[in-house]
């Protein structure tokens, strides 16, 4: 029933001129909680657990190829699972011709320390040098630092 004067008689099957916007509403609050509950699911990557470092220099702004060593010593090149052997050939892929790209490696605080190092040691020795370690801050943040 519309708001406002009582309509002559004769006149109560006339058109309306409002719009209803409840559906509008309903819709609007479905798509916030559909978005809501997928977007958490939007990040990519397995989950560590990262090692603290105070002293830490930010690097640039470019993004970086992201080289993860899972806590029972898995590698993840991105999100994709990568066998030691085949790690070298999918970074340089990754990588393309990008000259001022960089490599972080992001090794949880669980994972073998030798595994970490076995890890820069092989990007290393293949020349690719532009490699960072990720590490968090004590506020809870990731830093990449820049390892020599």
């Amino acid at each position: 029933m519309a708001f406002g004067a009582d309509p002559s008689p004769g006149d109560e099957f006339a058109p309306l001129a409002e719009i209803n916007v409840t559906p509008f509403i309903d819709v609007m609050l479905v798509l916030l909680i559909i978005f809501m509950v997928t977007a958490p699911l939007l990040t990519a990557g397995m989950k560590v657990e990262l090692p603290q470092a105070r002293a830490s220099q930010p690097l640039e702004p470019v993004q970086p190829v992201v080289v993860t060593v899972g806590p029972d010593g898995r590698l993840q090149v991105g999100d994709r699972d990568v066998a030691r052997d085949g790690l070298v050939a999918l970074v340089r892929e990754t990588l393309g011709s990008g000259t001022n790209r960089h490599i972080q490696v992001r090794g949880d605080a669980r994972a073998d320390f030798g595994a970490i190092v076995s890890v820069l040691d092989l990007l290393a020795g293949h020349g690719l040098t532009r490699i960072a370690l990720v590490t968090r801050r004590p506020t809870g943040r990731a830093a990449p630092v820049a390892a020599q």
